[in-house]
């Protein structure tokens, strides 16, 4: 056994280290303060954790912290507090060091500042975001889903996997989403085709709800979501975090993985997620053929190339398939009166199943993104971008003769996009953005469904031009912007009489648009912005020259080539502020009035096909009217107690008609009572909810404009817990939901599926996120 030999030379050894360690300067204070960043009040109760040394501080009521007897060195600072996205900083300490630390700590109710790379105020759009963290605590939500939590954005939906937005009543394609800066384009044209993005790649997500923004390409009438993944921390070393949920309707399960490191020579980031979940199940039944699965990619490249030019790349692909409620298939037009009437569906069956059958859809989206940055001085500089889409969609009938395996729709769709921008800020507090864009679309049918399609081939071209010019002037901000697009679009149609023969369309459409808007800060912490914002929007091909069965409307769809182009001219009004820094509010109201708005008619047709009978769509237009409010609070009653809540209104109108709008969200309500606690024996920043959302019956509907009455209002009650805990070099995050917590039986107007089945019951989702 060995002895240890004091005259020996590990004894000696041991003194040398012994000595130097106690050399090292180990008495350095690292201290600071944590404040709010929409208010830039200080932030009590703010969790600060020095990870390489595994100690910390809680700030006090001036948000102040302190840790001593540092060593000098690199260290990561985790920064945390509840209802704010955590963040780290990467900390090189050489001696004292003191400093502030932002928290975004109201981001779902006031507006912030997308661009953040300048100082001041960029844009009088009024926006409202989700930050990393609301996004993990939902990671087993869509898009569409996720949105739900923004005021103003409600969810149209095809079953429970099958959702897209809708902000201030329009969705499709009136509303942009751009991914990562870039349009995302796709079959977006039916109320069952889901945006095909993974939430979970995003860092943030933001609604715009303004009068429009006019540097995005697309056919937007005043809104637009941003899906953000952000910039890769400069930090060297490798950074991640790792997602897990489990929910029960559904037997559902989920996981996402992130990997990052901003490395010398270049900075990189890759996420991928999985899921899968089986058929969901009501109060009273199973939902046959409801499950889906996914699985997405993301890669994020960043290469500074001198200290004034960086580039970057982005690849993302989305892959999918998506269940359809059996029972909203049928065969004739005596099933289909008979499915209307049912409280259970046809093909309902007893047992759960994770199988996807016909119908069902099948769905690939990849983007690839070359972006470059050239700053001519630190006040201007220039960007260029080029970005590829291609998406295939591909939608499964129940079929005769043992043809179900082949597709009733298959679209094959390629993108190519080309951006130049140029911004400067000038003196006086001018920016300007400027910029000229590119954009041609080729979307195809592929020749494997044995039946006549639905939308003809295309090809689109479009180029666009926008400049927009900010000034801010001691309390006030005006912003002025115009843009303007010429599209050339070919069509190669099939006719609907025999014997078929191709028909061609060559059109031209050129479009402008203009925005005008000012805030002013009335007091100290109150503003008011006010937008006018003129839009039009090219009628889509599937609005002028549909021909056929629409799995999603389970209709036949007549387009007409005879549509104009819409016209929107939308006003926004807001009011936000804070009352003794304790209850923050935010005020919205919009009036949007469309010329020539596209709708798609009922007719007074049932056509029998050898597919069945089905009731005959076709697409015409009137002059709209869309009103509406949207209201969010937050009150901080104490230091561990705050209330949460959210109204939103809307009323929609056809002028030339004087009848109501169809397919407009019902106005809805949602509170949510917050315990919180700063710190629970080894967790940290421990959250407990109570919420309830309340969604009216939809009112605003004559009972001849649709099939069935709308549904009744409902009530639906959640819980949610998390904690997190900082464990050596790794932060856990532990949540906890509660959805439809009382199992109530109910229909969501919005659904497509609302005339078949009931919505899914309760719903427990349980989730860890491991961040290092």
């Amino acid at each position: 056994m060995w002895k240890f030999n004091k005259s020996g030379p590990l004894f000696f050894a041991f003194i040398i280290t012994t000595f130097f360690a106690s050399a090292q300067h180990c008495q350095w204070k690292v201290s600071g303060v944590v404040k709010d960043e929409s208010t830039g009040q200080p932030m009590e109760f703010a969790n600060v954790y020095l990870r390489e040394m595994q100690t910390g501080d809680i700030t006090d009521s001036l948000g102040h912290f302190s840790i001593s007897s540092v060593c000098s060195g690199n260290y990561h600072l985790s920064v945390s507090h509840i209802g704010c996205e955590p963040i780290e900083i990467f900390l090189p300490v050489s001696g004292d060091t003191t400093i502030t630390v932002r928290l975004d700590h109201h981001s779902q109710l006031l507006n912030e500042v997308t661009i953040t790379r300048e100082a001041g105020k960029t844009t009088t759009q009024e926006n409202q975001s989700l930050s990393t963290q609301r996004i993990t605590e939902q990671a087993d939500k869509n898009l569409g889903n996720l949105l739900e939590n923004i005021s103003g954005v409600s969810t149209i939906r095809h079953g429970s996997g099958i959702s897209k937005p809708v902000v201030h009543g329009l969705y499709g394609n009136r509303l942009t989403i751009l991914n990562n800066g870039i349009a995302q384009s796709g079959q977006q044209w039916g109320t069952d085709h889901a945006p095909e993005i993974d939430p979970l790649s995003a860092n943030r997500i933001t609604v715009v709800k303004g009068a429009g923004v006019l540097e995005y390409p697309g056919n937007s009438l005043g809104s637009v979501i941003l899906i953000e993944p952000g910039k890769i921390p400069r930090d060297p070393h490798l950074h991640g975090n790792a997602r897990y949920f489990y929910e029960s309707n559904g037997r559902g399960n989920g996981i996402n993985l992130k990997l990052q490191q901003h490395a010398k020579l270049l900075a990189w980031r890759i996420t991928g997620t999985l899921k899968k979940s089986g058929d969901k199940r009501t109060p009273d039944y199973f939902l046959r053929n409801t499950g889906n699965e996914e699985a997405h990619l993301a890669v994020q490249l960043e290469k500074p190339i001198r200290d004034n030019w960086s580039a970057d790349l982005y690849f993302s692909t989305f892959n999918a398939r998506f269940g359809v409620l059996r029972g909203s298939h049928t065969g004739n037009l005596t099933d289909l009166e008979e499915a209307l009437q049912r409280e259970i569906p046809f093909y309902t069956e007893d047992h759960f199943s994770y199988s996807i059958d016909a119908p069902h859809q099948q769905v690939n989206h990849h983007l690839l993104k070359a972006h470059t940055q050239y700053r001519i001085t630190d006040q201007q500089w220039i960007d260029l971008t080029y970005a590829g889409q291609y998406n295939r969609r591909k939608e499964f009938d129940v079929r005769r003769n043992n043809r179900s395996e082949f597709p009733a729709l298959s679209l094959e769709q390629f993108t190519h996009f080309a951006e130049g921008r140029y911004e400067n800020n000038f003196a006086a507090n001018w920016k300007l953005k400027t910029g000229f864009q590119f954009q041609q679309t080729q979307n195809t049918n592929i020749p494997e469904t044995g039946i006549l399609p639905l939308i003809p081939d295309y090809i689109s071209t479009e180029y666009g031009a926008f400049l927009t010019l900010t000034k801010s002037v001691h309390r006030a901000t005006f912003e002025f912007g115009g843009r303007y697009d010429i599209e050339d679009r070919r069509v190669a149609a099939i006719s609907t009489t025999i014997p078929r023969k191709v028909i061609r369309y060559h059109k031209q459409y050129q479009t402008g648009g203009a925005l005008a808007g000012a805030s002013y800060a009335i007091v100290k912490n109150w503003e008011l912005t006010y937008n006018i914002g003129l839009a039009a929007r090219n009628p889509e091909v599937n609005e002028l020259y549909s021909n056929g069965l629409h799995q999603g409307v389970s209709g036949i769809e007549e387009g007409d080539p005879e549509l104009d182009s819409e016209f929107s001219v939308k006003q926004t009004l807001s009011l936000k502020g804070n009352i003794s820094e304790k209850l923050l509010i935010q005020a919205l109201v919009y009036h949007q009035q469309i010329a020539d708005y596209i709708y798609l008619q009922p007719q007074d047709e049932i056509r029998l096909t050898i597919r069945g009978a089905f009731p005959v769509f076709r697409y015409e237009q009137t002059d709209a009217r869309i009103t509406g409010m949207d209201l969010s609070a937050n009150w901080q009653i104490s230091p561990r107690f705050s209330i949460n809540a959210m109204y939103s209104y809307l009323h929609g109108h056809d002028r030339e008609n004087d009848i109501p709008l169809v397919y407009m969200p019902a106005n809805n309500l949602f509170v949510a009572l917050n315990y919180q606690l700063p710190k629970f024996g080894k967790f940290q920043n421990v959250e407990i909810q109570l919420n309830n959302r309340y969604v009216f019956k939809q009112n605003n509907l004559l009972p001849e404009q649709d099939f069935l009455t709308p549904p009744e209002g409902y009530h639906l009650a959640g819980l949610k817990l998390s904690a997190e805990r900082q464990w050596s070099k790794f932060r856990l995050q532990l949540f906890t939901r509660a959805a439809n917590l009382f199992n109530i039986r109910y229909r969501d107007y919005l659904n497509r599926q609302r005339y078949f089945a009931d919505e899914p019951g309760i719903n427990i989702i349980s989730g860890i996120n491991l961040s290092f």
